[in-house]
């Protein structure tokens, strides 16, 4: 009998470059964009300086997709970040990981996410936004329970229409009268920070390494797969710069810093109350769509870290007949309440979900772009690993002075960004019981080891589709 994972492997090795470029923009493209840049307009000196962040921010993403490129040819092209710190860097680093993302990565995604439905659906329905953020995460959470998916028809459906949404905002914002004051002030945030802005930047980019892990499943093999990563960033960058320009052009940079909802103020001045509910509705959908994805696939790495370890074995329990991992999904669900709950309490939610989670993230990316210096396979791309590195060090450098700044203003969001750190070095002591579960029968089976898979293996497969 042919090798499941080998069938679906030849098939999927029919994807074009065109086709990974298209899955790039699908995946990239997402709420963020309709709410980080008033962050980015707040932490720089003016309209140059912001447009300069976002063609810097395209720039990086160039970089480490390159970097993951070589990367995943190395590792197998499967499992992510996991499997390339492991390459580089051992075993326990890449659990350590495995625990980071459950415990901080992928828990303060989702409230950050949530955050961003929440603003949106509080400027079209009654009460404030933080009701609505807890109601998202809630439902999101029970649906996945009742192992309820976006299919894939439904995803290209809901991508086209946020595209169409992005488009009709650059027409208006610039063909339209400005809609505020350019002299309007701004809330104050300190002085510009470029590398924080940096941060909210590639958080708006994020999504763009999903595609290394199709290395093996495309034409023209790492080849095609670089045509195809390069052209999609190349594409969200493009649609990204025109998005910005017109956010300028409508609001001027004071009043693109002064609101949480840009796409909105735009549409209301051009278009009235429909064209809000319209902006809104699209959002939304953007906002629930991620966190469909983020929720499931987050539950199914918390599930496979629990099956990985005998010390959190309780998250790795699979429900056959659902095909979902309640534990971990329980679990994940209370810990994203209970972020949003906190970053409830911070002057930006948003914002103290950002805080929480950047430090974490680019510790770990970091970590991922040095991986080329101690594998000498990889010296070819060492150059755009080095700037891909020096650019996450750097947000990680900014990140924890944000977090300090805020700590220092007695701003919640600042201790949650080192209670983040926090909560990765308690996973330590798990991380080093790696090679005592692996010894004890406690490690996943890997495509082409000829393994075969532990009898709780429902979310081993979707686990290795790495971070969202």
């Amino acid at each position: 009998m042919a090798n499941p994972l080998e069938s679906e492997s030849t098939l999927a090795a029919r994807l074009s470059p065109l086709d990974i470029a298209l899955i790039v923009a699908g995946i990239v493209i997402g709420a963020g964009i309709f709410r980080a840049p008033a962050d980015v307009a707040r932490l720089t000196g003016g309209p140059p300086g912001f447009m300069a962040i976002w063609l810097l921010g395209a720039v990086v993403a160039l970089m480490g997709g390159i970097t993951y490129v070589a990367l995943a040819r190395q590792a197998g092209g499967i499992g992510g970040e996991y499997r390339f710190l492991e390459l580089g860097w051992g075993r326990p680093i890449g659990a350590l990981f495995v625990w980071a993302r459950a415990a901080v990565i992928q828990t303060g995604a989702i409230a950050t996410v949530a955050f961003v439905a929440g603003d949106y659906l509080a400027g079209l329905l009654p009460g404030p936004s933080l009701p609505w953020a807890l109601l998202s995460v809630a439902l999101v959470t029970l649906f996945n329970l009742l192992g309820l998916s976006v299919s894939a028809t439904a995803q290209r459906l809901l991508t086209l229409a946020v595209v169409t949404a992005l488009v009709a905002i650059i027409v208006l914002g610039l063909s339209a009268e400005p809609v505020v004051e350019r002299g309007r002030a701004a809330p104050a945030h300190g002085p510009a920070n470029p590398g924080l802005a940096l941060v909210f930047v590639m958080l708006v980019f994020g999504g763009w390494n999903e595609a290394a892990y199709l290395s093996g499943e495309v034409r023209g093999g790492a080849v095609g797969l670089a045509r195809g990563l390069v052209g999609g960033i190349l594409l969200v960058a493009a649609l990204y710069l025109a998005v910005n320009l017109a956010y300028l052009a409508a609001l001027g940079i004071d009043g693109l810093a002064a609101t949480s909802a840009p796409a909105t103020a735009i549409a209301e001045a051009a278009l009235g109350t429909a064209g809000t509910a319209i902006i809104t509705l699209v959002v939304v959908l953007a906002a629930v769509s991620t966190l469909n994805v983020t929720t499931l696939t987050g539950a199914r790495a918390m599930c496979a870290l629990g099956q990985d370890l005998p010390a959190l074995g309780f998250l790795g329990k699979w429900d056959s007949g659902r095909s979902v991992p309640v534990v971990a999904l329980l679990v994940q669900g209370v810990v994203a309440l209970a972020l949003v709950g906190l970053g409830g309490l911070a002057r930006d939610g948003f914002e103290a979900m950002v805080a929480f989670t950047a430090p974490v993230f680019w510790l770990f990316l970091a970590l991922v772009a040095l991986v080329p210096f101690r594998q000498a396979e990889l010296r070819q791309v060492r150059l755009p690993a080095l700037g891909f590195a020096a650019a996450c060090l750097w947000m990680l450098w900014s990140s924890l002075g944000y977090a300090r700044f805020l700590a220092g203003e007695s701003e919640i969001a600042g201790w949650l960004g080192f209670s983040g750190l926090a909560l990765v070095a308690l996973g330590i002591p798990l991380a080093l019981t790696t090679r005592a579960a692996q010894s004890a029968g406690y490690e996943r089976a890997r495509p082409g080891t000829g393994a075969a898979p532990r009898p709780q293996a429902g979310c081993q497969r979707d686990s290795a589709l790495g971070p969202d």
